[in-house]
């Protein structure tokens, strides 16, 4: 998907106006009030947050065209449901509406295809849970779920497993400037703690040419089967810094055995 590319459905996204606080708050008043006027400029004022946001789906192969139109829905969703009175930012309200829009754009049009029943369960399962929890201020189970839909927890699990995008291992879900933590670092290797393959492959003399500390970050993640977070809050430093040294670590390992 090319968003680099400068006009997109006609818009030169080069030439993207940027209004000021202020002018924000002004237009949302006459927006209030039926102003029209005001409404397109707020919403040709806000559509660098809808190029940001499908900037985040590059690697996809959609239209970018089709996602900035998609956005723009989601764009106006937010304009039309934003509640001043909140206080919160506009973008903060507008980004997850945006980044819905799109994400339900693509689930809806992925290649592996879902049932319409199928999805609809799904959503209904979605929209009960909501309501649930609203009536009764706690998170409902699968089963008051089924229960409030008339069908079995085993149908609900299924359609809501059926519209889940997948995500790679390799998805950055965090980054602190430095080494990006991905998916697969918060998993935890249950197999390879039973298993002990690290001791299979014979990687104790490695191992003992380590930093005590590295020595035993290694130790948890891949004899105990910890995730980088449940080792963070174990020796009190960040998931970033259990990123890096446990890099560090396997880097100077595999140094020693070649």
């Amino acid at each position: 998907m090319a968003v680099y590319k400068v006009e997109i459905c006609g818009v030169n996204t080069s030439k993207l106006p940027l209004l000021s606080n202020s002018e924000k708050e002004e237009l949302f008043k006459r927006i209030l009030n039926g102003d029209k006027e005001a409404r397109e400029q707020y919403i040709k004022g806000n559509l660098r947050l809808v190029l940001s946001v499908i900037q985040r789906f590059s690697s996809s192969n959609e239209n970018v065209d089709d996602l900035f139109q998609i956005g723009c829905i989601g764009l106006i969703k937010a304009i039309d449901n934003f509640d001043i009175t909140q206080n919160v930012r506009f973008s903060t309200y507008a980004v997850p509406m945006i980044l819905g829009e799109v994400k339900r754009y693509l689930r809806d049009n992925n290649s592996i295809r879902v049932s319409r029943s199928l999805r609809d369960t799904a959503y209904k399962a979605i929209y009960t849970r909501e309501h649930l929890l609203k009536k009764n201020l706690k998170e409902p189970t699968v089963c008051e779920i089924a229960e409030e839909l008339g069908v079995t927890k085993e149908e609900i699990t299924y359609a809501l497993d059926a519209i889940q995008s997948p995500v790679s291992l390799y998805e950055p879900v965090y980054t602190d400037g430095g080494d990006p933590l991905y998916v697969m670092d918060q998993i935890s290797d249950k197999k390879n703690s039973e298993e002990h393959w690290v001791e299979d492959l014979s990687l104790s003399e490695a191992m003992k040419r380590l930093p005590e500390r590295e020595r035993h970050i290694i130790d948890m993640r891949f004899f105990e089967g910890k995730t980088q977070t449940e080792v963070a809050e174990e020796i009190h430093i960040s998931q970033a810094q259990v990123s890096r040294l446990e890099k560090n670590a396997l880097r100077t390992m595999k140094h020693y055995l070649s």
